[in-house]
């Protein structure tokens, strides 16, 4: 691995790339903080892939895409001389000593958990007034269900055995399926939501990130529907002239792959 010098020499390399860009470069002089902020969202995606599909190299690719889209925020805060890209790793340095005071303080922990709960409480001294501030509104559900969770267990709002977790997690399926009987899709979308959020809830206690899981399932069902339509067209059908027997043929092999 390169030298702390290298490492920082290559940093001052992309820093002076990104001030070239934003003088004579037509199409990164014209960008704005909201012109590429779906853009960072696309490749905070990409790079989960990546990690997903434990291709290293490909997540080395992404991290190169995300550290210029920091960089490129900042030239732009930069320019409005609100901040840049000092203050940004600067703010950064003073939130990390600040909340591990068992690293650059006098407090003692015995577990990552008490860590956690340090954290949440240094939190809400700093003027949060909930520990769910924290909580991006624009996360996608699951992964929000799941921060949420961690958040509030951080406090000590949690249960205490796995065992009830699934309790909880069976009285919301007995819950939802009172309500199949009712049709009232409203109530039944409700109760789905509750059999969600405690199947995440189980998730974490089992330390399954479901983010992870499901889109590893998704991954999974991609690779062997491919399969199946592949092999359909070999044999010079289409999937809507095929029977569920013979597609399960197909499946079955796809699975055993």
């Amino acid at each position: 691995m390169h030298s702390r010098e290298v490492q920082l020499q290559a940093f001052d390399r992309l820093l002076t790339i990104m001030d070239e860009l934003r003088t004579q470069c037509p199409w990164d002089k014209k960008q704005t903080m909201e012109t590429l902020r779906h853009l960072t969202i696309e490749e905070t995606y990409e790079l989960g892939d990546a990690i997903l599909e434990h291709d290293l190299e490909e997540v080395k690719k992404e991290l190169g895409d995300l550290l210029l889209h920091i960089v490129f925020y900042a030239k732009i805060g930069s320019e409005t001389k609100d901040f840049d890209i000092a203050d940004v790793a600067n703010e950064i340095c003073d939130k990390l000593i600040n909340r591990h005071p068992h690293i650059y303080g006098d407090i003692d922990v015995a577990n990552a958990e008490e860590v956690e709960r340090n954290w949440e409480n240094i939190k809400l001294k700093e003027g949060k007034k909930s520990v769910l501030e924290g909580v991006p509104k624009g996360l996608p559900s699951l992964v929000k269900a799941n921060r949420i969770q961690d958040k509030v267990a951080g406090v000590g709002f949690d249960w205490e055995k796995p065992e009830q977790v699934w309790e909880k997690v069976q009285e919301e399926l007995a819950e939802f399926q009172e309500e199949i009987k009712s049709q009232n899709k409203q109530r039944m979308e409700a109760e789905f939501g509750d059999v969600l959020f405690s199947m995440v809830n189980y998730a974490r206690f089992m330390e399954i990130n479901p983010e992870n899981a499901l889109e590893r399932t998704n991954k999974k069902f991609i690779k062997r529907f491919q399969y199946l339509e592949s092999k359909a067209k070999e044999n010079g059908k289409s999937l809507k002239e095929m029977t569920l027997a013979e597609m399960d043929v197909y499946w079955n092999e796809a699975k055993a792959l």
